[in-house]
């Protein structure tokens, strides 16, 4: 027996979201719009930071970094997807299914871990800024987006080596619109029960730390912000509210599908669009677009484009 890949499959079917023609060109256009945006919107914050020179700060360095790996785990699976709707090939090589499969938890793992220093720079800032600038060094936020890159491998390896080694030699239609460890492990020629609780162990674990830990750090932010301006809650609710609302929708569709053992409803499916097309768009509205910091910069970006004369230079 090969102890590489003992697969006779060679590609997979992803059976997609839905086989109403009506549906299919409706999902074709929402996700074109929306990764269009979510190009534009994350690639522009990026520029706007490395080139303004205001914003050369912890909070944007961290906020920057987010975009690039809400673009890569966009990336992962909405053009592929958009391919499929409008050529109606839903087929995928076994290799990218398998590529698809790492950068995804790779992505998304280190997603998880610049959310978490997100809110410890929100932390630091709000109730030690004496100390701010000395906590969140530029040591400091370089390390967490290396630890953001290397979490994220490390959680994507840990449960990849399982999957890549499984036999498959019979079905091959994935029910959902991408690839993933649950749907494909299900069709393996072995019993996975036994995965299935690594799987959830791991993913499960680290959604559901993660989403708490973060949660609790806002209601401690929202606390000390209310000591320190007698009552006043009425800005920096509705701030935290708007980036709590962001985890929330990131972290459910994680969390109902690693939480536990593998469900075998179709809801999952439709939860990650929220992960892979929602989300991406939102965090460069919420955590960016809406600072005044950020507005500004754009304004002082789009004068030196258009020129003091108004024609583009």
């Amino acid at each position: 027996m090969d102890t590489t890949n003992d697969s006779v499959v060679s590609e997979f079917v992803l059976i997609g979201l839905s086989n109403s023609w009506e549906m299919h060109l409706f999902l074709f256009w929402f996700f074109s719009v929306f990764y269009m945006g979510i190009i534009l919107g994350n690639l522009f914050i990026v520029f706007t930071v490395i080139i303004d020179s205001h914003l050369h700060t912890p909070m944007y360095f961290l906020l920057a970094n987010l975009s690039l790996l809400d673009l890569g785990l966009s990336s992962t699976t909405v053009p592929k997807t958009i391919t499929n709707l409008f050529t109606d090939c839903k087929i995928i090589s076994f290799p990218k299914c398998m590529i698809q499969i790492f950068f995804i938890h790779v992505m998304g793992g280190g997603e998880m871990v610049l959310l978490i220093a997100v809110a410890y720079d929100w932390y630091t800032a709000i109730c030690k800024p004496l100390h701010y600038l000395t906590i969140m060094s530029p040591k400091m936020c370089v390390s967490f987006v290396v630890a953001a890159w290397i979490v994220g491998i490390i959680h994507a390896v840990s449960q990849f080596v399982f999957v890549i080694n499984l036999p498959f030699c019979g079905p091959n239609e994935v029910d959902s619109f991408y690839c993933d460890f649950p749907r494909v492990m299900k069709l393996a020629c072995v019993d996975t029960y036994k995965l299935e609780f690594v799987i959830v162990a791991n993913s499960g674990f680290i959604s559901m730390a993660t989403f708490f830990s973060l949660i609790i750090s806002y209601i401690f932010i929202l606390v000390t912000v209310w000591k320190r301006s007698s009552g006043d809650l009425s800005k920096a609710f509705v701030t935290l509210s708007a980036h709590i609302t962001v985890v929330i929708l990131f972290f459910t569709p994680c969390m109902f599908l690693y939480a536990w053992p593998f469900p075998t409803t179709s809801l999952d499916k439709c939860l990650f669009i929220v992960d892979f097309a929602i989300t991406p768009l939102l965090n460069p509205a919420i955590y960016t677009l809406r600072n005044k910091d950020t507005r500004v910069a754009m304004r002082r970006l789009g004068k030196r484009i258009v020129g003091p004369s108004g024609i583009s230079q």
